[in-house]
């Protein structure tokens, strides 16, 4: 969905910049070096992830090396890679600062996201524009942070749960907020899986070989629009491929 149809959208919408968490590009569960690169030529700016980042091991390689990819920034220091990336949009537009960070909440044990949140922020240039991703389970966890945030960084996006969020907001008329911005992948489907492997799971409660749904797919996200350091809107978006043949 993203190769196919990202650079006409980019083009369409008259986007900047252009932001993806890819941990579960590859088969639906982990991202390998094949597909961040698939992502990036695609036109993704910069890629984030999360806890299903170390799946593929020649991943590592390209976060130790790619500033464009990042992982979370609170794992124990010597994780390959970095979870803050700087970088310039051209133009005479201001520098982006990307924020990638994991809960702790129903999740892997990590360092605390909260206290890696503040670290971080003393290392952003003046005048750039900061975007958190927070790759958490628990709405409140996200939520929380959003708070924490709130008037000190342009926006705060939640993923990992898959499912898009009705609750896309401004704080304090500088900070965008979501609690997910959804998935992209197979649109009938449980979190992109065959429904019925994962309702066998649920009835049976014996581990089942994930396979990916098939049929019509999507895209989920919000567009961000962003103006002298402040978040003037974020608005939840989808494309439904089916529509678009249609």
């Amino acid at each position: 969905m993203v190769k196919d149809h990202l650079p006409r959208l980019r083009r369409e919408m008259g986007l900047d910049a252009v932001l993806a968490n890819g941990e579960n590009a590859s088969g639906g569960l982990g991202i390998s070096a094949k597909s961040a690169m698939e992502l990036r030529r695609a036109g993704v700016d910069v890629l984030t992830t999360g806890n299903h980042v170390w799946k593929f091991a020649d991943i590592r390689p390209v976060l130790a090396s790619e500033p464009w990819i990042l992982r979370p920034a609170n794992y124990p220091a010597g994780a390959p890679g970095q979870g803050l990336g700087v970088y310039s949009l051209g133009d005479g537009l201001p520098e982006l600062a990307v924020i990638n960070l994991q809960g702790r909440t129903f999740m892997d044990p990590v360092d605390c996201p909260f206290a890696t949140a503040e670290r971080l922020l003393g290392s952003i240039p003046p005048g750039a524009l900061i975007v958190v991703d927070m790759h958490a389970e628990a709405t409140s966890e996200k939520r929380a942070l959003a708070h924490m945030l709130r008037g000190r960084v342009q926006a705060v996006v939640g993923t990992h749960t898959h499912v898009q969020t009705n609750d896309a907001c401004v704080l304090d008329s500088v900070t965008g907020y979501i609690s997910d911005l959804g998935m992209c992948g197979p649109e009938d489907s449980c979190l992109g899986m065959d429904n019925d492997v994962i309702l066998r799971k649920f009835q049976t409660c014996l581990p089942q070989r994930f396979e990916l749904a098939k049929g019509p797919c999507m895209l989920n996200g919000v567009v961000i629009e962003l103006e002298g350091g402040k978040c003037l809107s974020i608005a939840p978006w989808q494309y439904r491929e089916h529509k678009e043949e249609s």
